[in-house]
């Protein structure tokens, strides 16, 4: 409610070039009340933050099923999901990171509830807002970084510099925690800031951030042997080796980010493997739908070109030993102004690995969802792959769930269809700052459960 009457003010009373020149006082001082308010609930626990452009609402689920696992009551705060202990609900909010009040309450609740530990989604917009201000940050998680939000931070190295300062908060606490991809080609940035215990994590022998960080860190875990199945990957930390239900190279990274937390926590290996083996994805993160359709039909909240690459690649290299599915993709990008930069990239890879594409709706806002599509199709001549200059085998249907259906129907046996961009968010932003109700895996069952009453076998 205070944040609503602020925001009121914000809006329809305060001059926009006074308010423009006071920001960064009025959202400091906006967190400053709200920790205050709920008499900063972040000291009584241990706050993990995780940061990064891919990766992040998956990295603190699979946190925080090891620490509950391991009897550790947590809270957690994601894009997907909140929690605390064993009470899960969705996020509906269409925020990475909440408001100052509203996470401040949560927290709040988190303690009021016993939890020893509280895992916090910590995005640059949040940062750049100082949500995360009067947070007693004590461990922050580096996933990785590509370019995403660049329009609202003014450039790339900027963005960077939004995440670094959680890490720069980090280092402020006596015994801070720092965890780190070694592997992303922004490392050195992130080991700047001097938190005083580093955990680091690596799938290269050797690779030039390793050497740069060898000395620095007080544990490397070093991944080999990664075996991708169409329902589960194998991997060795250390020459430990472990299993997981979860699919793709990168959810290795994320669970990998997620046993370096654990360690540094002091839990038992065996404790880590067990938690794993029994791992389970965030609603709409690379999560597989099987109503018993003789193909595969993932959702995914991919909505950057490294992330939506990295799905395609995902499904493509968990069949390597069996034979490579026909992939035919639904994807859309955001509207609202938001990175039209990256609507091309997008269209430009899913030309390179698709068969056969589906543009549609994603949140338009306030945009014509016609002139979004157009921008991602012009990508397609972009690809070193020419076929779809030639072939033009795509469809644009602005209708998010008759392009859903189309996409079902296309698909013969061995296939896979794989839908991005919404993942499994509850509302869909349209014009005039309205929301409207969405369920993407409610609509793909709802599809799947009439082909399997109305369609015959495929041949």
């Amino acid at each position: 409610m205070i944040e609503k009457i602020l925001r009121f003010f914000e809006k329809y009373i305060i001059p926009k070039s006074l308010y423009k020149l006071g920001q960064p006082i009025y959202h400091f001082t906006l967190s400053f009340l709200a920790s205050f308010f709920y008499r900063f609930p972040s000291k009584k626990m241990i706050v993990i933050g995780v940061t990064g452009t891919k990766g992040k609402t998956t990295t603190c689920n699979l946190i925080a099923q090891i620490l509950n696992a391991s009897g550790l009551k947590t809270g957690m705060a994601t894009t997907a999901n909140f929690r605390i202990g064993d009470k899960e609900w969705p996020n509906e909010t269409k925020q990475t990171m909440l408001g100052r009040f509203c996470l401040q309450k949560l927290l709040s609740q988190m303690s009021q509830e016993s939890c020893r530990y509280a895992v916090v989604e910590t995005s640059s917009e949040g940062i750049l807002q100082h949500r995360h201000q009067f947070i007693n940050y004590t461990v922050a998680v580096f996933t990785n970084l590509s370019p995403e939000h660049i329009e609202r931070h003014g450039g790339f190295e900027n963005y960077r510099a939004a995440k670094i300062k959680l890490f720069e908060k980090v280092a402020k606490s006596e015994n801070g925690i720092g965890i780190y991809n070694l592997d992303d080609e922004n490392i050195k940035y992130f080991l700047k800031p001097k938190i005083k215990n580093k955990y680091g994590y690596t799938m290269k022998p050797t690779t030039d951030n390793q050497q740069l960080t060898t000395g620095k860190l007080n544990n490397i875990l070093k991944i080999k042997n990664i075996k991708l199945y169409p329902d589960k990957t194998e991997f060795t930390a250390n020459n430990e080796k472990l299993e997981m239900p979860l699919v793709g190279e990168f959810n290795v990274y994320n669970a990998v980010a997620a046993i370096c937390v654990a360690l540094s926590q002091n839990i038992p290996f065996e404790k880590i493997k067990a938690s794993l083996a029994l791992a389970k994805p965030p609603s709409g993160r690379f999560e597989i739908i099987n109503k018993g359709q003789d193909f595969i039909v993932i959702i995914d909240y991919a909505h950057e070109p490294a992330s939506l690459e990295a799905a395609y690649k995902a499904v493509i290299e968990s069949h390597a030993k069996t034979k490579t599915p026909k992939l035919i993709c639904l994807l859309g990008a955001q509207g609202g102004g938001r990175d039209k930069w990256k609507r091309p990239k997008m269209g430009e890879i899913a030309a390179q690995y698709c068969d056969k594409i589906i543009l549609t709706n994603e949140d338009p806002y306030n945009e014509n969802p016609s002139v979004i599509l157009d921008d991602i199709e012009a990508g397609f001549s972009q690809t070193k792959n020419n076929k779809w200059k030639i072939m033009k085998n795509y469809y644009k249907i602005i209708d998010r769930k008759e392009a859903i259906k189309k996409a079902i129907s296309l698909a013969k046996k061995g296939d896979a269809v794989i839908l991005t961009g919404k993942g499994g968010e509850s509302l869909m932003c349209v014009e005039n700052a309205h929301k409207i109700p969405w369920d993407e895996k409610h609509t793909v069952e709802e599809e799947l459960e009439k082909l399997k009453k109305f369609r015959l076998p495929r041949k």
